[in-house]
């Protein structure tokens, strides 16, 4: 946010009635201070939502960048916003660690005059509006489509969320759910333990799959959603010799798992690119900023996010038809 001197009000004072009366409103000169809060800094996912970051920054001139925590942290997550809501930004585009700690930061946010935009945040309240790449109930049908192609249709499966807390991680797995029973009734839900975390860490991942599959025989898959899961499933499933015999499918980077999709210990990923998503949070805020109208079908300028619509029921998700499947056959192709 620009710092305002006296004598810029007096002047903005007079001059703004000749304004108005000259064009009808006054413009913006679109100079604005816009952060992207990522669930944190290291993470590969958060990496390549930099590059996309920055790339916006160099195409339009704007004073956007990227600020996030050395961890995955809630605590640490709703500090940083504290400290910018303190600095005084125009807006801040949030990928949430948890949904649940973070409302009263955002509110914090929007009653100082900044404008939130979030990522994987749906079921947030204190928001603007969140960008979803896709319908989060058609991402999760379409992981499971995935991971029933791999299992043959038929076994004992389970599923695999960061954290219990994550917004988007759930309803994936939970429309995974939903869509196995109506279209694979082979397929059978682990009752003893439908849901496991990963804590969005590879070797939490692994070795929560090492211990389901010993414990539970039976087992034949493992639903993924975090990056990080579907990697360290697999890592279990080599190390246990049941490739061939237990599967797995979720989301992953192309180059950080080309080695586990050429060998075939899993067979196929389905992701978004995270570039793509960080340009078109920061896009929306411009809008908003602007006094841009959001309805009906927006276009944000992005690949996947041009023809976005309201979720139903909404009138604060848009989403977009950003996603995309990666196997051996392509997954040098996207560059990250």
């Amino acid at each position: 946010m620009k710092k305002i001197t006296l004598m810029t009000m007096l002047l903005v004072l007079l001059l703004s009635p000749m304004m108005v009366f000259a064009s009808g409103q006054q413009e913006s000169d679109g100079d604005y201070e816009i952060v992207v809060v990522p669930k944190d800094a290291s993470n590969p996912w958060f990496v390549r939502m930099k590059v996309g970051v920055d790339e916006y920054a160099e195409e339009t001139g704007l004073n956007v960048y990227q600020k996030g925590t050395a961890e995955i942290d809630a605590t640490l997550q709703a500090q940083l916003i504290q400290d910018l809501i303190a600095q005084g930004v125009d807006a801040l585009c949030v990928v949430p660690v948890d949904l649940e700690s973070i409302e009263p930061v955002l509110e914090q946010a929007r009653e100082a005059g900044i404008v939130v935009i979030t990522h994987e945040g749906a079921a947030l309240e204190n928001i603007d509006y969140d960008i979803e790449a896709f319908s989060n109930a058609g991402y999760g049908a379409f992981i499971m489509d995935n991971l029933a192609e791999a299992m043959g249709g038929s076994g004992m499966y389970t599923t695999m969320v960061a954290s219990l807390t994550n917004g988007s991680h759930n309803e994936w797995a939970d429309a995974g759910v939903a869509h196995q029973k109506a279209a694979y009734p082979d397929m059978m839900l682990l009752e003893a333990e439908p849901r496991v975390e990963s804590n969005d860490n590879g070797d939490v991942a692994y070795n929560v799959a090492k211990e389901l599959f010993k414990k539970y025989p039976d087992l034949k898959g493992i639903m993924g959603t975090s990056s990080y899961d579907a990697p360290g499933v697999a890592r279990a499933i080599e190390e246990l010799g049941l490739i061939g015999k237990a599967f797995t499918s979720g989301t992953g980077m192309p180059l950080d798992n080309a080695a586990l999709l050429e060998s075939g210990v899993v067979q196929s990923l389905t992701l978004w690119d995270p570039a793509l998503a960080g340009k078109a949070m920061i896009a929306l805020a411009k809008k908003v900023l602007d006094g841009e109208e959001i309805s009906g079908v927006v276009d944000l300028g992005v690949d996947g996010y041009t023809g976005m619509k309201f979720k139903e029921g909404s009138d604060k998700v848009l989403e977009g038809e950003g996603w995309i499947v990666i196997n051996a056959d392509n997954v040098y192709d996207f560059g990250f």
